[in-house]
């Protein structure tokens, strides 16, 4: 509902058990009454990569992760930090079975390149908020960052879209940063369900 509501597609709910004419849900009516967030989603299958110190040229970033798309490795969040004396430092995010496979593939990128160095982490998780009114209200990400930090939780990358605003955070704080989300934004349930490792795009209780 959230998608056909972002593109304008008319929708209608229907019971799959009853008739009737069910309810149509459509751009003619009033987006107000959206809630802000209204659910958090959480992946446990990640795994950071960071490179530290490559040379700040053009084509450097392209040649590194053109080797991990050669090898069918989906690259999830990234980030590219400011230049500093000529260096800049990229992290970026793949799924936790890819991980060997990755870090190898980088290593063996940067082998030229002085003074370079890569360092990779199997436990971490991203924790997102959904939901349409994020779009329409400016604060969401900061109300977001001021909770987790409220849980002493440090934060590895943030990623922002229309409707989610995602961090990658370390695996032991899932569940905190979860439950104190979930109070801030006002959301029903309680964090904690019971989710295997390894599973992409989970909901968390109350979450989409």
């Amino acid at each position: 509902m959230e998608f056909a509501s972002k593109y304008g597609v008319l929708l209608r709910v229907l019971l799959s058990t009853a008739g009737g004419t069910g309810t149509l849900i459509g751009p003619g009516f009033s987006d107000m009454e959206a809630p802000i967030v209204s659910g958090i989603a959480f992946n446990r299958d990640e795994a950071e990569i960071a490179i530290t110190a490559i040379p700040d040229r053009p084509g450097i970033a392209r040649r590194i992760l053109k080797l991990v798309a050669d090898a069918h490795i989906e690259v999830d969040m990234m980030v590219l930090n400011a230049p500093r004396d000529g260096r800049v430092d990229l992290c970026f995010t793949v799924y936790r079975d890819n991980f060997q496979q990755a870090l190898e593939l980088v290593r063996a990128a940067i082998t030229d390149f002085d003074g370079s160095g890569v360092a990779g982490n199997e436990g971490m998780v991203k924790i997102s908020l959904v939901g349409v009114g994020i779009r329409s209200h400016t604060d969401v990400a900061a109300r977001m960052l001021e909770a987790l930090a409220g849980e002493d939780i440090n934060l590895r990358m943030i990623a922002t879209s229309e409707i989610k605003v995602s961090v990658l955070v370390n695996e032991k704080d899932l569940e905190s940063g979860v439950r104190c989300l979930h109070d801030t934004f006002g959301l029903d349930c309680a964090a904690g369900s019971e989710t295997p490792a390894g599973d992409r795009g989970t909901a968390a209780p109350g979450g989409t």
